[in-house]
C-alpha cells in the first residue's frame, strides 16, 4: 500500500505545516478549545502505530479522542492534511543537531541509527511516497541536519545529493524490511519459524542439488548463519539506537544488513573525499 502525500488543499495543509495552529490569535477570547490540532494529530499517529495505515480514518482518530468525525473539521480539512501533519510529526522525533567533534562519519552513522529506529516506532511513515515530499519543517529539518554533517567531507554538489539520496533510501527501505518483518507473522496467521520450515522442507526435496546449482547463494546463507552464531553480524563502529532484532531472525538479519550497508556506505564516501582531497 503506497500513500501519496499533499493530497489535502495545498493552502491549508501548507498552513497547518508551518504556522501555530493552536496560539490563539491576539485579542481572542473566550474558552479554550475542547480539541486542538496537536491533540488530534498525536491521536491520528497512535491509530496508525496501534492499526496500521488501513485503518486510518477521521472517524477512527475521533473515535480515539471521543469525539465525532465532524468535531475534527473544525482544526483539520480532511485526512490528506491529517496525513501530512502526522508524517512531519514524526520526523520531529529525530534530532536536530549531532555532534561533529570526531568527524562526519560517527555523525552521519548516528543520523542514520535515529532515522531507522524512528521508522521502525511508526512503520506507516515508509508507506508514504518520497515521490512528493510533505515539505513540513521536521521533514525539512531532518535534511538539513544531514546536509549539516555532510558539509564537512567538502563534497561536491552533484556527489552531496547522490549521497543524501542513497543514505536515505538506504534507510528507508532497509527499515521497511524490518517493519515487515515484524508484521509478517500477525498479518498471514502463520509464524515465521513455520514458513520456512515449510518451504525449506519442500525446496530440498525438489531441488536435492541446490547447493550445487546455488553454490554462491549457499555459501553465503552458511557465513551468514555462521557470523550472526558468532555475534559478529553487524559493523562494529555502528551505532546502539537502532533495535536489536526483537528475536525475530528476518529482523536480526536486516538490521545487521543496514549496519554493513552502511558501513560500506561511508566507505565510499570517505574514499570519495579522499579522491577529491588528493
Amino acid at each position: 500500500m503506497t500513500v501519496f502525500a499533499g493530497q489535502g488543499d495545498a493552502h491549508r495543509s501548507m498552513s497547518l505545516l508551518w504556522a501555530a495552529p493552536d496560539v490563539p490569535r491576539a485579542g481572542r477570547s473566550g474558552p479554550k478549545p475542547a480539541l486542538s490540532v496537536a491533540a488530534i494529530v498525536t491521536a491520528g499517529i497512535a491509530v496508525a502505530d496501534a492499526e496500521g495505515m488501513a485503518a486510518l480514518s477521521m472517524r477512527a482518530v475521533g473515535e480515539r479522542l471521543g469525539r465525532t468525525a465532524m468535531a475534527l473539521y473544525t482544526y483539520v480539512p480532511g485526512k490528506g492534511e491529517l496525513l501530512d501533519l502526522m508524517h512531519d510529526r514524526v520526523h520531529a522525533e529525530l534530532p536536530v543537531d549531532y555532534d561533529l567533534g570526531d568527524g562526519w562519519r560517527p555523525a552521519a552513522t548516528a543520523w542514520a541509527e535515529d532515522a531507522f529506529a524512528c521508522y521502525l516506532r511508526h512503520p506507516w511513515v515508509l508507506q508514504i511516497s518520497q515521490a512528493r515530499p510533505v515539505l513540513g519543517p521536521a521533514e525539512l529539518g531532518a535534511m538539513e541536519s544531514l546536509l549539516r554533517i555532510l558539509g564537512g567531507a567538502g563534497l561536491p554538489t552533484r556527489v552531496l545529493r547522490g549521497v543524501v539520496a542513497a543514505l536515505w533510501q538506504l534507510v528507508r527501505g532497509m527499515a521497511r524490511t524490518a517493519a515487515e518483518a515484524r508484521a509478517a507473522a500477525a498479518a498471514t496467521g502463520v509464524p515465521d519459524e513455520e514458513w520456512w520450515y515449510a518451504r525449506s522442507a519442500r525446496l530440498a526435496e525438489l531441488a536435492p542439488d541446490f547447493a550445487d546449482r546455488f553454490p554462491l547463494l549457499t555459501a553465503l546463507e552458511s557465513d551468514a548463519g555462521t557470523e550472526t552464531a558468532a555475534g559478529t553480524g553487524t559493523d562494529a563502529d555502528a551505532g546502539t539506537a537502532a533495535p536489536d532484532g526483537g528475536g525475530n531472525p528476518l529482523e536480526a538479519q536486516t538490521l545487521a544488513a543496514f549496519r554493513t550497508g552502511l558501513a560500506v556506505l561511508l566507505d565510499g564516501v570517505e574514499a570519495a573525499v579522499g579522491r577529491r582531497a588528493g
